[in-house]
């Protein structure tokens, strides 16, 4: 919400949901008349996506919310205005997957778009087991691919984007630390 209240998410703009789940993040977008997408690899979260969409947006087309994986869309490249994923990144395999992902969501990314992600980082959290590749146990016990800042700032100059927000976390105490990374292709 902050983005679209800074004016940088408008009407008019594509965005694309990555790892959309039911929709949480598609509701309030399409009541609001944006034209939107979404992708997740789980056909009943899509199912559901598509059956509100009916209802809330009946001009936009299910087949805007596709089965498919974040690392392997079909969207054509440089597509989208805005592409959102939040709460997936952390559910990486390891570090390759992880990058994929990005890569995938940058590649549909058209030149001056905005990728937004939220995702579970290391900041703060002094009590997590490594598991190794990037994963760790978390002190809530659950198990998720982590990044810290330094990865972000590099992934960020190898794709040439720039961050538009410096990066943040939020630290829930001895349980778990999510982050945004708010960046804008060249």
């Amino acid at each position: 919400f902050d983005q679209l209240l800074r004016g940088r998410i408008v009407s008019g703009m594509k965005v694309l949901d990555a790892g959309c789940g039911s929709g949480r993040n598609l509701i309030f977008l399409m009541r609001a008349g944006f034209e939107v997408w979404g992708v997740d690899e789980s056909e009943e979260a899509i199912a559901a996506v598509q059956r509100f969409a009916t209802d809330i947006a009946p001009d936009v087309s299910p087949g805007r919310f596709r089965v498919e994986r974040v690392e392997s869309m079909s969207h054509d490249s440089d597509s989208m205005d805005v592409v959102i994923s939040s709460a997936v990144l952390h559910f990486a395999r390891d570090a390759s997957h992880w990058l994929a992902m990005v890569r995938e969501m940058w590649r549909v990314l058209a030149p001056g778009g905005l990728l937004f992600a939220g995702l579970a980082t290391t900041v703060g959290q002094p009590h997590l087991r490594p598991l190794g590749g990037g994963r760790y146990v978390m002190p809530d016990g659950m198990t998720r691919f982590l990044v810290d800042h330094e990865r972000l700032l590099n992934v960020t100059h190898e794709l040439g984007g720039s961050l538009l927000d410096p990066l943040k976390s939020t630290v829930v105490h001895e349980q778990r630390s999510m982050g945004t990374w708010v960046v804008r292709k060249a």
